[in-house]
């Protein structure tokens, strides 16, 4: 699930690390820190690993790349690198950043700063010959007690390719059958973020326990086709219709018992597919929204924000902001008109910020083009304007909905509450609620939800949630036969 934090202060709560091809500028001068440099940056109330790798090619010149080992993120291009004995920059322009520092070469030491969107973050690296490790203990290892198939189907609609696995208990009978759906952004099969593969996990333990699962790259994503920033959620809806034709096509899978499970934004379109195909006997909701999407960004935004310990004049100003932006986008229909009234609130905030004054113009510029790119996208108007509530009401197929209890991005509270009177409604009896204790957003045991979290925690899918899923599935199942 995306966030919305417009606060310079805030910008941090997440490194948003966006994969770019570029030229490398090559400095001059004395090469002496080749090698791989760690350090990590205190954001908020979490630690996030930071390591530059640093090349030395045989003509003298430096080259360099970033991980983020906590947010599963390898391999950024540092396009500009610079040292002359003593100083030392690494601009990674892909995310806006930039990290300055001093040698100190007798005890291998980089001392600087991150500078990231106007703010600034101590940042001290160390040289390391060892490689970060990120432990994923639930991730399962081949081979894999079931059948493997990797398949693809046709958006005949959208004339789009999907790429996906298909997992099946054995090839001995039929069986109960589920689609996977991913939350917002660009995720392949496995839903692989902050170093975690959750979709990975989650199907290997229902394969495991006799039911088959069809998990895909998100069109424009792996080895599937299309293109992703042009699609809304409504066209990702359209995604999984073909998956379920897919599906129905296959002798293994029981085609009258076939269900849904959607993640964050993956659990706004189950109910939309749901509603509109009889192929579909039930739905998984894991942190599904039941707010209208500005409203539940604002209030998202307000969690992180209270959680990371922001003043409360701050969040207040800040929510203000996001709510006249949100109208607009809203109430405006004329792209350029929006475009040029987002930009003058975007540079208010920006000129009214304690950085203002220690960020150029050029990096101004830079904020805002990122904002309104952002802003302007077909899948953020829409998001913001989709209210899932009449589409929960016409639901009829078996519900099982669950949140965790600190999760901030789809709070537990507002959102089960919304979707139970939506299904009360509509006159669905059979739904199950469920609100998990210490589970954040991504269904990780946890200590406060917080979203600087997600890549720190060694489990990716608590135990207890995927067998309350795997329970209700086949409690359904035994019930129709």
């Amino acid at each position: 699930m995306r966030t919305l934090i417009p606060s310079l202060k805030s910008i941090s709560v997440l490194l948003l690390f966006l994969l770019l091809t570029v030229t490398i500028i090559y400095p001059q001068g004395n090469n002496q820190i080749a090698g791989r440099w760690v350090g990590k940056l205190q954001i908020q109330t979490a630690q996030l690993r930071i390591v530059f790798n640093v090349e030395e090619s045989d003509s003298g010149a430096l080259s360099a790349t970033m991980d983020s080992p906590d947010q599963g993120a390898f391999g950024i291009v540092v396009d500009e690198v610079k040292f002359d004995g003593t100083n030392v920059m690494f601009n990674v322009s892909s995310i806006s950043g930039f990290y300055k520092g001093v040698f100190v070469k007798d005890s291998l030491l980089i001392r600087g700063e991150w500078n990231q969107s106007g703010m600034s973050l101590p940042l001290v690296l160390r040289y390391s010959e060892k490689p970060e490790e990120v432990k994923r203990p639930q991730e399962p290892e081949k081979p894999y007690p079931y059948l493997v198939e990797e398949v693809k189907f046709e958006n005949t609609k959208a004339n789009v390719t999907l790429a996906g696995t298909l997992t099946i208990p054995d090839s001995s009978g039929t069986y109960p059958a589920v689609i996977l759906i991913s939350g917002s952004g660009p995720q392949n099969r496995d839903e692989e973020l902050f170093g975690h593969k959750p979709f990975l996990v989650l199907s290997d333990y229902l394969t495991r326990n006799g039911i088959a699962v069809l998990r895909y790259d998100d069109r424009g994503v792996g080895e599937s086709t299309g293109n992703f920033k042009a699609a809304t959620t409504k066209d990702f809806a359209d995604d999984v219709f073909a998956a379920v034709e897919f599906l129905k096509s296959r002798k293994e899978v029981d085609e009258n018992y076939i269900g849904l499970i959607g993640h964050s934004e993956g659990g706004l379109i189950a109910p939309m597919v749901a509603v509109e195909s009889d192929d579909v006997k039930f739905i998984v909701l894991l942190a599904a929204p039941g707010l209208r999407g500005d409203k539940l960004l604002l209030l998202q935004s307000g969690m992180i924000q209270k959680l990371s310990n922001v003043p409360v004049d701050i969040i207040k100003k800040d929510s203000t902001a996001s709510a006249r932006m949100f109208d607009i986008l809203l109430n405006e229909p004329d792209s350029v008109k929006a475009s040029e009234k987002l930009e003058e609130i975007i540079r208010q905030e920006i000129e009214a910020s304690e950085q203002s004054k220690t960020v150029s113009e050029a990096d101004k510029q830079k904020i805002i083009r990122a904002k309104l790119q952002n802003l302007m996208s077909p899948w953020f108007r829409y998001f913001i304007s989709y209210d899932p509530y009449p589409v929960l009401t016409k639901v009829k197929c078996p519900v099982l909905a669950l949140n965790g209890e600190k999760d901030l991005q789809v709070p537990p509270e507002e959102n089960l509450k919304l979707i139970e009177k939506a299904l009360k409604e509509g006159v669905n009896s059979n739904y199950k609620i469920v609100k998990l204790p210490g589970l954040n957003h991504l269904f990780q045991t946890s200590k406060t939800g917080s979203p600087s979290e997600y890549g720190t925690i060694e489990e990716t899918f608590s135990p207890e949630a995927m067998k309350i899923i795997v329970d209700w599935i086949k409690e359904l199942s035994s019930k129709k036969k």
